[in-house]
């Protein structure tokens, strides 16, 4: 069992940042990819950024790319979400997600191979 705690939303104007942190319980959150998928109102929760289990690839949606930067630290079992220039588009509850034990491979970019998921964190950009 994972459980996944985020922190770190807010309100911003454009243009300015956000840190995002998720801590995670338990002992295998480094044998996981990591994700951070969005949703805003009335929009279906799409893919921000995934990192794999040692932190050595990242992986951006298009509209992110530049401007936001996953990392994780393993030692300390928690996931952050640098982002910059954050524009209005960008307002919408954001979740941190836990990938299957040990698994390798495949499209991080999908929703449903994820196994575990935070309760999400508010982020609003105002213009």
């Amino acid at each position: 069992q994972v459980q996944l705690v985020e922190s770190g939303g807010g309100l911003v104007q454009a243009g300015g940042s956000l840190r995002l942190s998720c801590a995670a319980s338990g002992r295998t959150f480094s044998n996981r990819a990591m994700g951070w998928f969005r949703q805003a109102p009335g929009k279906e929760r799409e893919f921000v950024a995934a990192t794999s289990w040692s932190g050595g690839s990242m992986f951006y949606a298009d509209s992110v790319k530049g401007r936001f930067t996953i990392s994780r630290d393993n030692a300390k079992n928690t996931l952050s979400l640098q982002m910059n220039n954050l524009q209005p588009e960008a307002t919408a509850v954001y979740y941190c997600a836990a990938d299957r034990n040990g698994f390798r491979g495949g499209d991080l970019a999908q929703r449903s191979r994820y196994e575990y998921w935070g309760q999400g964190t508010q982020v609003t950009v105002s213009s």
